[in-house]
């Protein structure tokens, strides 16, 4: 099976089968926004990412097996609409940054730090602050041992450019240097980027437009 990341609301699931994780792609509601469910291939455990609308598109994709947890990546409401949905369905304890989690209606079990480890099985993601979109935006990055880096990068970044920081040049700066110094200088093109909305893409392809990114400044 070919993963290609493109998905459209009301369609199928897309299905990245990595060695010891399996990475599903749905879209949900009006702002045709990302979810992902994350299986650990050794254990069966199941995290969200995302739990953004549709919780009975969710909860399908979710399956008999359950979620052990969910992260909202940012507090905008497009992102937790099924959240509560979700949690009262399942159980799940709820992750979230620190600094968003006050300004998600659904309480967070877990606040995030900048580079904390959420365990999903055996398989660990780390989590990155990124200022700009929202004070406590994060993504999740998993370093595949047997391939190259993924990251779940929520609204901070898309093929063709950072998240929408709302015309305010400081917080733009603030976001394409955190995008810059944490995702890019750290990691290889080869990467996966997963966004919070749209098709996915690698660091290597958006690499070459950082600095026009920098000069348009959005």
């Amino acid at each position: 099976m070919t993963y290609s990341g493109t998905v459209t609301v009301g369609g199928p699931a897309d299905v990245h089968e990595l060695t010891d994780l399996m990475i599903s792609k749905v879209a949900v509601g009006p702002m045709n926004n990302n979810a992902y469910l994350l299986r650990c291939r050794r254990t069966d455990e199941q995290f969200l990412i995302d739990a953004a609308a549709e919780p009975a598109t969710l909860m399908t994709l979710v399956g008999d097996s359950g979620i052990t947890g969910v992260v909202t990546t940012h507090r905008h409401a497009d992102h937790w609409q099924a959240l509560q949905d979700i949690v009262n369905a399942t159980g799940a304890r709820t992750y979230a940054g620190r600094y968003d989690a006050e300004g998600i209606p659904v309480p967070t079990d877990v606040p995030v730090e900048d580079g904390d480890v959420i365990r999903v099985g055996r398989v660990d993601l780390t989590a990155r602050r990124m200022i700009g979109h929202t004070p406590g935006s994060i993504v999740l990055i998993y370093d595949d041992p047997h391939g190259h880096p993924h990251v779940f990068t929520g609204d901070c970044l898309f093929p063709g450019g950072v998240g929408n920081t709302h015309n305010d040049p400081k917080a733009f700066t603030t976001l394409i240097s955190d995008v810059e110094n944490k995702l890019f200088a750290r990691l290889p093109d080869e990467t996966w980027v997963y966004p919070g909305h749209g098709d996915d893409t690698t660091l290597g392809a958006e690499r070459p437009h950082l600095q026009e990114w920098r000069e348009r400044g959005w």
